[in-house]
């Protein structure tokens, strides 16, 4: 069974689904305009953009998205933006929700992209145990650079501290760990993508 599989949603239901997302994310940013709270609007307004992304490659590339992965996108730029609201200050849980569904999300990314190298060149022959590798050491690396990236932005952001940040790396493994093991089904056309631009 695939992360494909798990929701069995229809195509309509996600775009319905991500649609209602952007909402209320258009609702979250009026919200902070409104009340000066700059880094509630920021967040929605970068979450709002990162949504749009699948609908700019269509448009530009002529490549339509697996609806579960547009869907996985927005779930997650949608849970960091709510965040913005002082959710992860109040509760730890979510902030691990968070990082997990974010970390699954670049797991499937980066194998994709890795794939699409590896299907590349013909110099490139990797066994399956070490894509599962890749995937864990490829999102712990990049939850490093943005835990790095969160320290440096400090005076914008919230740091909550060195526990903060084990937990966070924590949640960085279980996503990796769900795709490693379950696999990245929502991706497989984008390895595709990337092949062809390779």
């Amino acid at each position: 069974m695939g992360l494909d599989s798990v929701l069995d949603l229809s195509d309509t239901t996600e775009r319905r689904l991500v649609r209602g997302l952007q909402l209320a994310l258009v609702v979250l940013g009026g919200y902070g305009l409104l009340n000066f709270e700059v880094g509630i609007a920021a967040a929605a307004v970068v979450g709002l953009g990162i949504s749009f992304v699948p609908a700019l490659l269509r448009r530009e590339y002529d490549y339509a998205m697996n609806g579960g992965l547009v869907l996985w996108i927005t779930v997650a730029v949608f849970l960091h933006s709510v965040g913005s609201l002082g959710i992860y200050g109040q509760y730890q849980w979510y902030d691990e929700i968070t990082h997990t569904v974010s970390s699954a999300l670049i797991a499937a990314l980066g194998y994709a992209a890795f794939r699409a190298l590896e299907l590349h060149s013909d110099e490139i022959s990797v066994p399956d145990e070490f894509r599962a590798v890749f995937i864990v050491v490829f999102v712990l690396a990049f939850g490093i650079v943005w835990e790095v990236l969160e320290f440096a932005l400090g005076d914008f952001i919230p740091v909550y501290g060195i526990d903060d940040i084990v937990t966070d790396m924590i949640a960085n493994t279980v996503g990796a760990v769900i795709v490693a093991v379950w696999g990245a089904g929502p991706v497989s056309g984008l390895i595709g993508f990337f092949r062809e631009r390779l």
